[in-house]
């Protein structure tokens, strides 16, 4: 079984059991890119994204899109590949204005979309082939606009 195969399935399952135990994580006060509080940047490294159309990859239940849609007035489309991660972000977040959640692959989705002003992968990319998801976003891309990505640290 393929890496990315077997990735699909375990965030399947964990999207089961967050499902099962009903939990959805709050809506940050701001975006955070590590599981450490206060390490990192903020939002504004994306640049100002107000009204713009940013990319969330590998959104899971959503809390991030839903804080960058109302904190920032970005508008804001999650992919999940997952359909039990993106039953969470559509169970709860399913009626905020400014936020789309889709269902399906990245690259697959970018290549039938507009062009985004902006996107990013709080620690997912890292679960997706690059060989496949980056071609996908240096074309699902304005030329300029920034492409942010936190990776979970190996150590």
């Amino acid at each position: 079984m393929a890496a990315e195969d077997t990735n699909t399935r375990a965030w399947h399952m964990y999207g089961q059991r967050q499902l099962a135990r009903a939990y959805t994580p709050p809506v940050p006060d701001q975006l955070t890119w590590t599981p450490w509080e206060g390490v990192g940047p903020g939002a504004e490294v994306l640049g100002d994204v107000t009204g713009r159309r940013v990319l969330d990859i590998g959104s899971g239940a959503g809390h991030h899109a839903v804080h960058l849609a109302q904190a920032h007035g970005a508008r804001v489309t999650g992919i999940e590949l997952s359909p039990t991660q993106h039953e969470r972000a559509v169970s709860v977040h399913t009626n905020v204005e400014g936020v789309e959640f889709v269902q399906g692959d990245v690259a697959e989705y970018l290549a039938g979309s507009a062009p985004f002003d902006a996107a990013y992968a709080i620690g997912t990319l890292g679960f997706i082939d690059p060989h496949r998801s980056l071609p996908a976003l240096r074309d699902g891309l304005r030329p300029g606009a920034p492409l942010i990505l936190s990776l979970l640290h190996t150590d």
